[in-house]
């Protein structure tokens, strides 16, 4: 027995189809979760200034936020941009990305079904975990397996990564 190969947007359609109908995950359900997110981001004390000191406009960045996700839960395609890059220059460690984490949770399972919620969770946690290595990275910081990235400046006793 012979299996075609199919081309690449024929199978990623077939993929998003498939996530789709495992998971419930639709654009009016990624609109909801991301905007909630982000006002619960907004209004956080720990994250809402870092955002607030970035963003002026934010119309356009949950449109790419939407776009973002909608490309890494369901495989859309529908994201162009390098956000490896956007977040090294951040002033951020591995609170940080705690904090993002948790409100992330707390808002998937508040907006979504907990098929698609874990979906997005899962990725989530992919993407702080190489997210915070890429800012550790751009910090001359290397971490090992477990190690956590601390800025400096956070700490009485300056040091770069804890486990």
């Amino acid at each position: 027995m012979t299996i075609p190969i199919l081309p690449s947007a024929h199978r990623r359609a077939e993929i998003t189809e498939q996530i789709r109908a495992r998971t419930g995950i639709d654009e009016a359900m990624i609109e909801r979760l991301v905007d909630r997110f982000y006002a619960h981001v907004r209004a956080d004390a720990m994250l809402g200034p870092v955002f607030a000191s970035r963003i002026a406009d934010w119309p356009p960045h949950l449109e790419r936020m939407r776009a973002f996700w909608a490309s890494v839960a369901l495989m859309s395609g529908s994201y162009h941009g390098q956000p490896m890059q956007i977040h090294q220059s951040l002033p951020v460690d591995g609170q940080h990305f705690d904090r993002w984490l948790e409100l992330f949770e707390t808002t998937a399972h508040e907006v979504c079904p907990p098929p698609a919620a874990h979906h997005f969770i899962e990725r989530a946690r992919r993407i702080a975990q190489s997210l915070e290595l890429a800012v550790a990275s751009a910090h001359g910081v290397r971490l090992r397996i477990g190690e956590r990235y601390i800025r400096a400046d956070r700490d009485a006793a300056p040091r770069e990564a804890v486990r």
